[in-house]
C-alpha cells in the first residue's frame, strides 16, 4: 500500500498519511471482496465505530487499541498574547489508547531503529 509523504514538525522527520481509499485498496487486494464491497465493508466498519463513540462507549480493537470519549469539565484558561483569563467550556475528547503489542511494534519500527542509531 502506497502513502503519501510530508515534512512534519521542527524535527524535520517525515510522516505518512494512510487514507480511506488507500484502506478500502488494501481490504481489496487481503480479502478478495470487489472494490465497491471493500469500500462499503470499511466504511461500515468506522460508521459503527463512530456511533459507538458518539454513544460513549469504549471501542477495543484486540492488538491495536481503544478509543473512548472522555468528558471535560469547565476550566479558566489564559490568552497567552494577552494573558487574560478566558472560561474554557465543558467539552467531550476522543481518547486513543494503544495497546502494549502496538507501542512495542512502532518503537521496532524504521523509525524506532532510525532513532536508537541516531
Amino acid at each position: 500500500m502506497r502513502s503519501t509523504s510530508s515534512r512534519s514538525g521542527s524535527q524535520g522527520m517525515s510522516s505518512r498519511t494512510i487514507t480511506r481509499a488507500q484502506l478500502s485498496e488494501a481490504v481489496y487486494q487481503e480479502v478478495g471482496l470487489s472494490r465497491n464491497e471493500s469500500a462499503d465493508l470499511l466504511e461500515m466498519v468506522l460508521g459503527e465505530m463512530s456511533q459507538a463513540l458518539v454513544r460513549g462507549e469504549t471501542v477495543k480493537i484486540s492488538s491495536f487499541g481503544s478509543f473512548s470519549v472522555r468528558e471535560k469539565g469547565q476550566r479558566i484558561g489564559r490568552n497567552p498574547k494577552t494573558g487574560e483569563e478566558v472560561p474554557i467550556l465543558p467539552r467531550r475528547v476522543l481518547v486513543f489508547r494503544p495497546s502494549q503489542l502496538l507501542k512495542a511494534r512502532v518503537n521496532e519500527g524504521p523509525v524506532g531503529r532510525q532513532l536508537e542509531n541516531g
